[in-house]
């Protein structure tokens, strides 16, 4: 394998996980606990990861319970949600946070079925640049005379391929998530 194909495979991994990342932001229907992941709550000065500073769970599908290893954090971390703009407003019995999951509406499915359509769409011109940048690179190889015309062929296939496969996996993670918000 090329260093170029390897590399174009690493950036295309990068590309996937950050799809899956953005993806989890998306509120379904259900508790998921990565709907959590980008909250920062301002510690003792300094921004910190929620899931740093907590124990994180579900007790039942539809309730995301944050019980903060600092009690007298709490009052930082529910502001940091409210801050994080996730839609759901947090409730505090002092030692713990309960965050109860609405049922989507009809309408907040549809939105949240475009919103995700969209981070695959842009996920997949992602990619693109990346194979354009890969044949870019593989076309100057062979002009510097690195590569013969048949090895550039090769080359450009296999940058081809891989591409065609990682649009594939961008819908399978789009669908997987769609099925996530239209369940009910």
């Amino acid at each position: 394998m090329s260093h170029s194909h390897k590399s174009l495979e690493e950036r295309i991994t990068k590309s996937l996980s950050v799809l899956k990342e953005d993806l989890n932001t998306v509120r379904a229907g259900r508790a998921n606990p990565a709907l959590l992941d980008k909250v920062m709550v301002d510690y003792y000065g300094s921004p910190t990861p929620l899931k740093n500073l907590s124990n994180i769970s579900v007790p039942d599908p539809r309730t995301l319970m944050i019980a903060p290893f600092d009690p007298k954090s709490i009052g930082d971390i529910e502001k940091a949600i409210n801050v994080a703009d996730i839609g759901i407003t947090p409730s505090n019995d002092g030692k713990c946070i309960r965050l109860g999951i609405p049922q989507l509406t009809e309408e907040r499915r549809k939105e949240l079925t475009k919103t995700t359509k969209k981070m695959g769409e842009e996920a997949k011109v992602a990619v693109r640049n990346l194979r354009r940048d890969a044949n870019d690179a593989l076309k100057k190889q062979e002009k510097d005379g690195e590569l013969t015309e048949d090895d550039l062929k090769k080359e450009l296939d296999k940058v081809q391929k891989t591409v065609e496969k990682a649009v594939k996996d961008i819908d399978d993670i789009v669908a997987a998530k769609e099925k996530e918000i239209l369940e009910v």
